[in-house]
């Protein structure tokens, strides 16, 4: 089967039933070494006409994906299919969704380039934020209008009224985005959702590389959403101890919530006190307490042990660094970077006043994290283009901003892993203003990037 190709777009269309037994009449290594040579924008695998698949039927397409991904850099994933088609694709590849999914292909073609400027008014939900960023970002730059449900409940009422709408989007989801390790929230927080009887295994299934490059980049508060666990044993016990000193040195904070004594030993509880975890009853003694979230995600340790010097690897991707946050900041402003300077050294700002940041690690294969410096009114102009308002609340600021730099770090990911480096990256961890990253930031060294957009300054910085 080879791919019927149409204004740019490569759409396969299989038929009947899709699995392993049968996957290779619909694609042969011919079909995919023809299809990495097309020169197309997307190459898309149309569901609509298939009754039944299962990961094995699916796998052949998505190894397709990634060579094609490799050859020329084209959007790739599936499309036409129905919500519970939606589903069993997120289930099957729920650690590595790496390519798109597009309800339709009239979805899909609102992300070709070869259907810019068309001027559709697109109204878009995700349960993921970022997930609803990137999209509003993408189809903002193609010269569509937009329109973001920020809830299921505003997206049923909004969608009933079909005809304001040239086309609705849902289930929708773009390849380059899908860190679903943790789950940002007002404050620079993490919270870990842990739950039945933690025992050894707890040491297998945290992922402590993502925690440790969490700290890295500044996170310093972390919450365990322990509402659904049972109890622990003392391998649980002494996992949690030894986070909490690793964690301390930080000066991070790690807070307990809703977890019950009742079937674990009250010692256990004093011993993680006496480690520094924290105890709350209700996750809203913390999320509802500014001063109180101000207090325990203060960043203001000295990362003694994370001073390293960038390695070879890294200074040869800096170009894909630098792409992958230049095309978001243009998407943004509607114009063009111009790089005024760079040096490698310890990170320099001029000038602090009216300006925000945020900072965002990536781990595997290389790691490291990238720190960006904003002027304030870079992130309204982002903020007014995702909720679709004018807005000078510094928290929702913050929390755009975090939305944007999600997409820099997803661009990253997508980037290196077309020249072969597996990583994942940590959520952005954001400051309100400067001197709180450079709390952060301290003696580390690294490439300094100053750019400009329409006059306004703004800051890269590529660091260990």
């Amino acid at each position: 089967m080879r791919a019927l190709v149409k204004d740019g777009i490569g759409v396969f269309s299989p038929q009947g039933f899709l699995d392993g037994n049968n996957v290779i009449s619909f694609l042969s290594i011919d079909d995919i070494e023809a299809t990495a040579k097309l020169n197309v924008d997307m190459i898309l695998v149309s569901l609509k006409k298939v009754v039944f698949f299962n990961r094995n039927g699916l796998d052949a397409f998505v190894k397709m994906f990634a060579k094609v991904r490799a050859a020329n850099h084209a959007t790739v994933g599936f499309c036409d299919y129905d919500e519970k088609k939606f589903t069993a694709i997120n289930k099957f590849y729920k650690d590595d969704l790496n390519f798109s999914l597009f309800s339709s292909y009239a979805v899909a073609e609102l992300f070709a380039s070869s259907f810019k400027d068309k001027n559709k008014n697109v109204l878009l939900y995700s349960e993921d934020k970022s997930q609803r960023a990137a999209m509003a970002i993408e189809l903002h730059d193609n010269g569509h209008n937009p329109i973001i449900a920020q809830t299921q409940e505003e997206f049923k009422t909004k969608s009933k009224n079909a005809n304001a709408y040239d086309v609705i989007i849902e289930n929708t989801y773009l390849g380059q985005m899908g860190q679903k390790i943790a789950t940002r929230v007002t404050g620079n927080a993490i919270i870990y959702t842990v739950s039945s009887f933690l025992d050894t295994q707890i040491g297998n299934t945290f992922n402590i590389a993502y925690h440790n490059n969490s700290l890295n980049v500044g996170f310093r508060l972390f919450i365990f959403d322990a509402f659904k666990v049972v109890s622990m044993n003392v391998h649980a016990l002494n996992f949690f101890s030894k986070l909490a000193s690793s964690s301390a040195e930080y000066n991070a904070t790690i807070c307990f919530v809703g977890l019950s004594f009742e079937k674990t030993p009250i010692e256990f509880k004093e011993t993680l006190e006496d480690a520094g975890i924290l105890f709350y009853e209700q996750m809203e003694e913390i999320l509802d307490n500014k001063e109180l979230l101000k207090e325990l995600g203060a960043s203001s340790a000295t990362n003694v042990k994370n001073k390293r010097t960038l390695n070879k690897v890294i200074v040869t991707e800096l170009p894909n660094f630098i792409e992958a946050t230049v095309e978001t900041i243009e998407m943004m402003t509607n114009s063009k970077a111009i790089k005024d300077a760079a040096k490698v050294d310890k990170i320099e700002i001029k000038e602090k006043d009216g300006k925000i940041a945020s900072s965002i690690g990536f781990y595997g294969d290389i790691d490291g994290m990238v720190m960006l410096v904003f002027p304030i009114e870079i992130a309204k102009q982002a903020c007014e283009l995702l909720i679709g308002e004018e807005t000078n609340d510094t928290e929702m600021i913050l929390d755009t901003l975090a939305e944007l730099v999600n997409i820099v770090g997803g661009k990253i990911k997508t980037l290196l892993g077309e020249q072969g480096h597996r990583v994942d990256i940590t959520l952005p961890r954001t400051y309100p203003n400067v001197d709180a990253l450079l709390e952060v930031a301290q003696e580390k060294k690294g490439v300094q990037v100053d750019l400009s957009f329409n006059d306004d300054k703004f800051l890269f910085f590529l660091t260990r």
